[in-house]
């Protein structure tokens, strides 16, 4: 079973380096590293589609500086993958509290992620 994502255009089969994410009220599309995970409101990107992305008059995009990394695969996601599948089984903790409101007053959407590098 391969743990390597593909890229969400349609017919590319190129594996993904890069996250596509919107931020619907600020008229801006963020595209960054790709992410630890996959989520519903995000899109992964090849290369190329992640450099040619263009977006609809009046909108900004914010590009991650520099080269794409391919992903590393590592034995560590099954190892991770194993811990979260244990931690979700167990009975014995406590709720976790509910995230704070951002400065805005309502939950933020966007989410800084640490340097999968360093």
């Amino acid at each position: 079973m391969s743990s390597v994502r593909k890229c969400s255009r349609t017919g590319c089969l190129q594996p993904a380096v890069a996250t596509l994410t919107y931020a619907y009220s600020d008229s801006t599309a963020v595209v960054g590293p790709l992410a630890t995970a996959s989520e519903p409101h995000s899109y992964d990107l090849c290369e190329e589609h992640a450099l040619r992305l263009t977006v609809p008059k009046g909108w900004e995009v914010v590009r991650h500086e520099g080269a794409f990394a391919a992903p590393d695969r590592s034995d560590d996601e099954l190892t991770a993958l194993a811990e979260a599948v244990r931690e979700a089984g167990r009975t014995d903790r406590a709720a976790a509290p509910p995230e704070p409101d951002g400065p805005s007053g309502r939950r933020g959407h966007l989410r800084v992620l640490p340097d999968p590098i360093s």
